[in-house]
C-alpha cells in the first residue's frame, strides 16, 4: 500500500461528546463495542449495527482506562479494567469492581493507570502517569506487567505518557508507544521462553507535533495508530514506514479498534483557545471507517497465571 492510500471521515458515528474516550474493544459474538470515558469515569457499549439507541452506560466511581476480556469467563459478565490503582474486574451486571493488584508504589495518589493490553501468556501490561488536576504530566509513570496472581513486573520506569502495547501477527515482536515523545518501539518477545523481551528499538518517531496515541494491529502486521492533536491515524508497516492515513474533523484523536474491515476511533474533547469550530464540536465523538482489512484479535487476561 502506497502513502497515497487515503480515507476521509466527515461526520461521527456515536457524537457522545465524551470527555477522554479511550480503549475500544470489539466483542465479536454480540457484535457490539464498548469503550471508555476516562475523565467521566464512564463505560459504554453500543451495538455496531444499531448505534446510538442501543447505547448502555456504566457509571463508575474511579477512572477505567481501558478494558480486556478474561479467559474462561463470559465478558458479559466481567471484564478486566485498568483503573487508578492498578488492575480490577468488574462485574457488568451490578457495576461493582474488584482490585485484583495494584502498582507497585500503591500509595502513590499522583499516579493513575493509561492504556494496556493482555500478552500472548495471558499477562497485563497497563502503564502509569501522572493523575488529573496536578498540572503539567511529569515523567513519573511506568509501564508494568500483571499476572493473575496478582505479580507485577516494572519493564519502562520514567514515562510521561506511556500509551498502546500491541503484538505482531506472529507474536514475536511487541509494540510499545510513549506519546509525550511521539516514539512507538519494538522488543523481541520469545513466546517460547514465557514472554521474554530482550532488543528494545525505536520503530517510528513521529517526525510533527501530534502525539502517537493508542494503536492496533491489522492482519498483515501494519500499525493503526491514533494521532493525538492531528485528526489523523497513521497506518505503519513492519518496516516502521507511513503506508496510509485516515483524516477526521476533530484533532484529539485517541485510539482505534478493528471490528470487522472497519476502525472504530475515539476522541476527546478539544477545548483549546484554537481549535476550530468543527473540531471543537466533534470533540468526544466516536467515528467509524471501513478500511478493507481485518485486525488481529486481542488476548485475554489469565486469573491463573
Amino acid at each position: 500500500m502506497s502513502v497515497s492510500d487515503q480515507w476521509t471521515v466527515n461526520e461521527p458515528w456515536l457524537d457522545l461528546h465524551c470527555a477522554l474516550a479511550e480503549g475500544p474493544f470489539f466483542e465479536a459474538e454480540s457484535k457490539t463495542v464498548r469503550f471508555v470515558d476516562i475523565k467521566k469515569k464512564q463505560i459504554h457499549t453500543v451495538s455496531l449495527s444499531q448505534g446510538m439507541p442501543s447505547l448502555k452506560t456504566i457509571q463508575l466511581d474511579i477512572c477505567p482506562t481501558v478494558t480486556a476480556d478474561i479467559a474462561g469467563v463470559d465478558p458479559h459478565d466481567k471484564i478486566l479494567l485498568g483503573v487508578k490503582y492498578g488492575v480490577a474486574v468488574l462485574d457488568r451486571s451490578t457495576g461493582h469492581y474488584e482490585l485484583i493488584a495494584r502498582f507497585s508504589e500503591p500509595h502513590n495518589e499522583r499516579l493513575r493507570s493509561n492504556d494496556g493490553a493482555a500478552d500472548p501468556q495471558g499477562r497485563f501490561w497497563l502503564g502509569s502517569m501522572t493523575d488529573f488536576g496536578l498540572g503539567e504530566f511529569q515523567p513519573e509513570g511506568a509501564l508494568s506487567c500483571f499476572t493473575g496472581s496478582g505479580g507485577q513486573e516494572q519493564l519502562v520506569a520514567g514515562l510521561t505518557i506511556p500509551n498502546s502495547v500491541g503484538w505482531a501477527p506472529d507474536n514475536r515482536t511487541m509494540y510499545f508507544t510513549h506519546s509525550k515523545t511521539r516514539e512507538i518501539f519494538a522488543w523481541d518477545y520469545d513466546v517460547s521462553a514465557g514472554g521474554t523481551l530482550s532488543g528494545k528499538r525505536l520503530f517510528y518517531q513521529h517526525p510533527t507535533s501530534g502525539e502517537p496515541d493508542g494503536f492496533r494491529i491489522d492482519r498483515d502486521g501494519n500499525l493503526c495508530s491514533a494521532v493525538y492533536g492531528e485528526g489523523r491515524v497513521l497506518k505503519i508497516n513492519p518496516k516502521g514506514e507511513l503506508v496510509g492515513e485516515v483524516r477526521l474533523p476533530t484533532r484529539n484523536i485517541t485510539c482505534v479498534q478493528f471490528a470487522g474491515t472497519e476502525l472504530i476511533i475515539t476522541s476527546a474533547a478539544d477545548d483549546a483557545a484554537d481549535a476550530e469550530p468543527r473540531s471543537r464540536a466533534l470533540g468526544g465523538a466516536v467515528f467509524r471507517v471501513d478500511v478493507g482489512t481485518t485486525g488481529l484479535d486481542l488476548f485475554k487476561f489469565s486469573m491463573q497465571g
